[in-house]
């Protein structure tokens, strides 16, 4: 599946399909994982990379750079077509993007209460390097926060 940079028309369709592949976290907050204003505010600091299917966005990976390091967020694949290795290219994808435009480091965070995200990232190559808090403007029904993690690109 190639992936390719999104444009800000695609909102709409990038929110909707982070809070359907977010929808699993729902044991800990409540209502949509992000709404299309705040999918249009991550435009203005950086882009999504996204892959299409047959019907719609299969899957889209937020990066954002800043010297020697970039940021990796809001993966989010298409719960119908999960398990198939989607996630891990797209991840890939964000890694050459960031390269191609001089960074050295991948950076991202999980919530510490998604115990399987810490092993997919670690099998990808990424090292847990702290934690930081959840913010306090999104209330969560279990105490969390978030586990950073890197990569040398």
């Amino acid at each position: 599946m190639r992936t390719r940079i999104a444009g800000l028309s695609e909102a709409p369709a990038i929110t909707s399909l982070i809070n359907a592949a977010f929808v699993v976290e729902k044991f800990f907050v409540d209502g949509d994982r992000i709404d299309v204003g705040q999918v249009l505010a991550f435009f203005d600091k950086g882009e999504f990379l996204v892959a299409d299917g047959d019907d719609g966005l299969a899957a889209c990976v937020y990066i954002q750079t800043g010297g020697e390091r970039g940021y990796l967020g809001l993966l989010s694949v298409d719960p119908s077509l999960q398990g198939q290795g989607l996630g891990k290219r797209m991840v890939q994808a964000a890694e050459d993007r960031c390269r191609e435009r001089g960074c050295r480091f991948m950076d991202l965070r999980v919530v510490n209460l998604r115990q399987e995200l810490p092993g997919f990232y670690r099998a990808l190559g990424y090292r847990e390097d702290g934690t930081e808090p959840f913010p306090e403007d999104s209330p969560t029904k279990l105490p969390c926060h978030f586990v950073r993690m890197f990569k040398p690109l």
